[in-house]
């Protein structure tokens, strides 16, 4: 890491290994920290892709600027996705609107959420849909040795299709409702202490 960076699976794959460990230590459930922390990790990654634009790279494909100005992107946008004079996708815009997007969903089903850990998997079942699709577009993959496949992008698809199907299996057939939420189970546990004190 101290040589090129992390990768932002690496991070978070740290921040949560850390965080359970935390929640084991304090005997806390690792699932409330992590639907709380979801929904500002995938804003914090739109804010962060900028900083591609920047230094101008993570950039896809080649194009043109006519297909730059059909996405009526402003032109000091077009004007940094030339490089060596050759204009590219910006990817970078691509994953930060995606991000953007999932912050607002991940915030509307923070108030219908049914289980607890249901955001974080639905964080990592949106995210890593988007980053299947826009890693295909990117020039700067890592790939997994000489096999042609970019690891960014099956990591993305395995959490996709993970996070998905636990999604599914869970609401399809736990059937769990709101009352299982810890915080909902704290609130009634403080209700009837209050009954029973009175």
């Amino acid at each position: 890491i101290w040589d090129g960076g992390i990768a932002i699976y690496g991070g978070l794959i740290g921040a949560v290994l850390t965080l359970i460990i935390f929640c084991r230590v304090k005997k806390l459930s690792p699932w409330l920290f992590m639907d709380v922390m979801a929904p500002t990790v995938i804003m914090a990654q739109g804010i962060g892709r900028w900083g591609n634009f920047f230094n101008q790279e993570a950039h896809g494909v080649q194009t043109t600027r006519a297909f730059l100005e059909r996405l009526c992107l402003p032109d000091f946008i077009i004007d940094q996705m030339k490089i060596d004079g050759i204009y590219y996708q910006p990817t970078f815009l691509y994953e930060s609107v995606w991000n953007l997007a999932g912050f607002i969903a991940l915030h509307f089903l923070t108030k219908k959420r049914r289980f607890d850990g249901q955001i974080m998997l639905s964080y990592l079942a949106w995210y890593g849909l988007g980053r299947v699709w826009i890693e295909g577009l990117r020039t700067d993959s890592l790939y997994l040795f000489s096999t042609g496949i970019r690891v960014s992008q099956l990591v993305a698809a395995v959490s996709f299709l993970a996070a998905g199907g636990v999604l599914a299996w869970v609401l399809i057939k736990k059937k769990p409702t709101p009352d299982t939420l810890y915080v909902n189970r704290r609130r009634n546990e403080s209700q009837e202490g209050e009954k029973q004190a009175d």
